[in-house]
């Protein structure tokens, strides 16, 4: 257990297990949805894996809209890792600034989670199609990351002299 915690990246730690654990208490007190675990070790994958689709939902879903909105504005990718090769600092805050949109995305889907409880119980949606849904959505955000993550990659390929 000690060997798997000392693995973990901050970045890790705050955008993945941090939100995943935080996310997982404030359901379980605001729905019925109680997804606490008493086996530290699952407890500690199912957090960092729902940490992870709060994150991705942020990157994906998030972002996005508040780059279209004009809310945020990036720098170019080439310019940001040329820029950290020279300042060590910019890859701390950009792994904050990643906690920060995780947290938004957090917030968010506590917010839809709260609304489909309530729209299930009115509509007596069944348990089965709630599976069904959860399981398609989940495919869609991972396809859609493991492209973004792609692109990324390739990026990074396409700019190396």
């Amino acid at each position: 257990m000690k060997e798997i915690i000392e693995k973990l990246s901050t970045y890790n730690i705050f955008n993945y297990l941090f939100p995943g654990i935080l996310f997982t208490f404030i359901l379980s007190k605001i729905t019925a949805y109680n997804f606490i675990q008493d086996d530290i070790l699952i407890g500690l994958f199912l957090y960092y894996f729902i940490g992870l689709v709060v994150s991705r939902i942020g990157s994906l879903i998030i972002e996005p809209i508040l780059r279209e909105l004009r809310f945020l504005k990036f720098s170019n990718y080439k310019n940001y890792t040329d820029a950290s090769k020279k300042d060590e600092k910019i890859e701390l805050f950009s792994e904050i600034n990643n906690m920060y949109r995780t947290i938004c995305s957090m917030f968010f889907l506590l917010g839809i989670l709260k609304l489909y409880e309530l729209i299930a119980l009115k509509y007596q949606i069944k348990h089965e199609w709630s599976l069904i849904v959860l399981f398609t959505i989940l495919f869609i955000i991972f396809m859609f990351a493991y492209r973004k993550q792609t692109s990324f990659v390739k990026s990074r390929v396409d700019n190396i002299p």
